[in-house]
């Protein structure tokens, strides 16, 4: 199966709904739920999971963007949880660390999509 430019719009729409979702929790719209920090329930890890691995999980690229796909989800967690200890500014300002991480995530899928590209991609 290749990927293809739809397959990595959907995984940059996956990650932004992380944001979202972690940003909802930031700013008290929803109630923090552990499973948002799961590698293993994550939209993400799961594209990742079903689709990337299978035929691209050798190349650096799919270990680095899990590498640092958990990284974000454990700051979104030490985020929530400064929230919920009314750490609410300092929690807020962690955002730019997670936007930092997930520009570094869309990094890595256009390396990823130029790879898949290429006819000796696999």
């Amino acid at each position: 199966m290749e990927l293809t430019a739809l397959d990595f719009q959907q995984a940059r729409i996956k990650q932004v709904l992380f944001k979202s979702r972690l940003r909802s929790v930031l700013y008290g719209v929803r109630e923090p739920d552990e499973s948002l920090f799961l590698r293993p329930l994550n939209p993400l890890g799961q594209w990742l999971d079903a689709v990337v691995k299978p035929k691209y999980g050798a190349h650096p690229e799919v270990r680095e963007i899990e590498r640092v796909l958990l990284q974000m989800l454990g700051t979104g967690r030490g985020l929530a949880a400064q929230y919920q200890r009314g750490q609410i500014e300092e929690a807020r300002a962690g955002l730019d660390q997670v936007n930092a991480q997930a520009e570094q995530i869309s990094a890595l899928f256009q390396q990823l999509e130029q790879r898949a590209k290429t006819p000796l991609a696999a």
